[in-house]
């Protein structure tokens, strides 16, 4: 099975202007979310573009979150703390230390409204590109290995789609579930 055989193609998928709002790159999931083949996984990131329309960068629903509570630039540098073994107590105490989330939610909407999209959207590295005629098995190493949640699908250049963890994990269940054993 080739890999665009699976992929979501950018048609189908949210896109927003990296000049944009966060507000604005919400509504533009919430509206693909809606018009997206309802019989597959609803999207889950949104897709950046430049002012040539080219895909940029991503933001997941993680990156969304995280740029409502700017605080988090002061010690974040991408990692999963509890990866590297720290506890729920030491992460609770950074959560009291740099007074994170002490800001309620009540002003989601302003803040949503001021956040610019390229400040808080994560640029794909090289090993989050696969070619559109590579196979399923190696977009699946390329998924393991990098931990990544989707890939971006090229054509030449171009990027013409996106192949998401989900789809890979429904076609695997559904070979395992086809298995008679």
């Amino acid at each position: 099975m080739k890999v665009k055989e699976l992929m979501v193609p950018l048609s189908g998928y949210a896109t927003v202007s990296q000049n944009a709002s966060l507000a604005d790159a919400v509504k533009a999931l919430k509206l693909a979310q809606k018009e997206f083949d309802q019989t597959r996984d609803r999207h889950r990131a949104i897709l950046v573009t430049d002012e040539n329309n080219k895909i940029v960068g991503k933001l997941s629903q993680l990156d969304v979150i995280r740029s409502l509570e700017p605080k988090y630039l002061k010690f974040d540098d991408g990692k999963d703390l509890s990866r590297f073994g720290f506890s729920k107590d030491y992460m609770d105490a950074i959560l009291k230390e740099y007074h994170l989330w002490d800001e309620p939610l009540d002003n989601i909407c302003e803040k949503a409204a001021k956040i610019i999209v390229k400040t808080i959207m994560y640029a794909p590295t090289e090993g989050e590109y696969v070619r559109e005629d590579a196979t399923l098995e190696e977009a699946i190493h390329q998924l393991v290995m990098g931990r990544h949640q989707s890939l971006l699908i090229t054509r030449s250049k171009d990027i013409v789609g996106i192949l998401r963890l989900t789809d890979v994990f429904r076609e695997i269940a559904n070979r395992i579930s086809a298995c008679n054993s």
